[in-house]
């Protein structure tokens, strides 16, 4: 059960929201803000609506059943009637459980996506390409746009590491259980013998920080710039273009040289170490959170092992929730990703329900 005020605060406040939006001279900042609340109510309405109706027909129904004058057809259909309210209120209870939960501010944000070839050499370079190709058909799906701020190519192909913006609604939400490590079965072109290697590589998906998130005072930036430099030491160009920024309390070092203009690099090296503070800040508050509670789903730690890709058995398994997919091929694509995905966000969502107090 889910408190009736709770649920008539919700349509209350629905209905505020609909006559304010609906006056003429709104200013701009308060149509922004009132529009975000009213979009996220919108998603939920039918349901807080919904279950208060089904309370009242729940209650008539049981005065029905409990009158012993009700005929017995009469009574029949109160019977089913009373079976369909309580399967009409469970899925209410749930959906409204969900959206009562407390909400991720970082979740409404971009993201910066961080892959890095782990062990298995050329091969891992190869897979941490195909995982950062996969993320980008799933931005096309979604509609999403994405931004290569650096990028570092293995001799053999593939990336040793790639680090990209993905700018779109609620990006972070969708991708920010594809932290960890990403690991890899496959006979790999080279090999004569027909044996299956395995190879891994490491993904960090960080909420995008904007200067309101996290304040980074100048005194504590160390910043250092160089010569870019190509494959093989290669120069790139003849001027101190690369940037290397040192934040001095975390020890944090971003290094960044794909551009040709120095004050470009500091720019992109500054977003992401804004990135990289904030989710620390956020790591730290999860951790303390954590200590009252064990999550099943995984902290995002990039030392934990999330999900195995098999080829040979066109499989692909994540192991936090122990679900495996025959699907390898439409889930490189993009296609089965969000299948898996939704999967994870569900039993997040049932842990959560679980510490949940109404």
């Amino acid at each position: 059960m889910i408190p009736i005020d709770k649920v008539e605060n919700i349509v209350s406040r629905f209905n505020e929201l609909e006559s304010i939006l609906a006056k003429p001279d709104l200013k701009k900042d308060e149509f922004v803000s009132n529009s975000k609340e009213y979009s996220n109510l919108n998603e939920i309405i039918s349901y807080a609506k919904n279950y208060l109706k089904v309370l009242e027909d729940l209650k008539s129904t049981k005065n029905i059943l409990e009158d012993k004058s009700t005929d017995k057809e009469f009574y029949e259909m109160a019977e089913k009637e009373l079976k369909d309210l309580k399967e009409q209120e469970e899925e209410c209870v749930k959906r409204l459980k969900v959206f009562l939960l407390p909400k991720d501010e970082a979740d409404e944000k971009n993201a910066i996506i961080e892959i890095r070839a782990g062990t298995g050499g050329m091969e891992a370079a190869l897979f941490a390409a195909d995982l950062f190709n996969m993320y980008q058909k799933v931005a096309v799906l979604n509609g999403w746009k994405v931004e290569i701020i650096n990028l570092s190519n293995s001799e053999g192909g593939g990336y040793k590491e790639i680090i990209a913006s993905i700018v779109g609604r609620n990006v972070f939400s969708k991708l920010k259980f594809e932290s960890g490590v990403h690991r890899v079965q496959r006979v790999p072109d080279t090999e004569t013998q027909g044996r299956i290697h395995t190879s891994a590589a490491t993904v960090a998906v960080l909420p995008e920080a904007e200067e309101v998130d996290v304040k980074i005072n100048d005194a504590d930036l160390r910043i250092d710039v160089f010569r870019s430099s190509g494959p093989g030491g290669q120069s790139v160009n003849t001027t101190d273009s690369a940037v290397r920024v040192t934040h001095i309390p975390s020890g944090i070092v971003v290094s960044q040289q794909d551009e040709k203009s120095q004050h470009k690099n500091k720019a992109k090296a500054l977003k992401i170490l804004r990135s990289k503070l904030y989710d620390l800040q956020r790591s730290e508050q999860e951790s303390e959170r954590a200590k009252a509670r064990k999550s099943q789903i995984g902290t995002g730690d990039r030392s934990e092992r999330i999900r195995t890709y098999n080829f040979p058995q066109g499989r692909v398994t994540d192991h936090r929730i122990n679900m495996t997919l025959y699907k390898l091929t439409d889930f490189l694509a993009g296609d089965a990703f969000k299948e898996l995905s939704d999967a994870i966000q569900i039993q997040f969502q049932e842990e959560q329900l679980e510490n949940l107090k109404i």
